[in-house]
């Protein structure tokens, strides 16, 4: 068996490091999700009851369950959690993007 590994340090954002399109946009509603679905687990909530608390279609629990967050916009995320109790503080950063290096040649 060949053990010839090579270690590579992520970027903190697998979207990005995968070369997803719009990866801080993906990053951000995963991290959001992610939090809907804690909540609910730490409440013990099914989505069922989640839905009749906070008035949004125990559907839509499901899909965030299940990873399916192409419909969900930030915005949406963060009122979901806001209907669950939780209080959402946002930070934006901006950054220089650092050219992204193809082949050996910068792009």
């Amino acid at each position: 068996m060949n053990d010839d590994l090579e270690l590579v340090r992520g970027s903190g954002n697998a979207f990005q490091d995968f070369g997803h399109e719009g990866a801080g946009l993906l990053q951000a509603r995963a991290l959001l999700a992610a939090r809907i679905v804690r909540t609910l687990d730490d409440r013990g909530l099914s989505t069922r009851e989640a839905a009749r608390l906070t008035g949004i279609a125990h559907s839509e629990f499901s899909r965030i369950r299940n990873a399916r967050l192409a419909r969900f916009s930030l915005d949406r995320l963060i009122t979901i959690l806001g209907r669950l109790d939780t209080t959402v503080e946002v930070n934006v950063t901006f950054r220089k993007r650092q050219a992204v290096i193809r082949d050996g040649a910068p792009a």
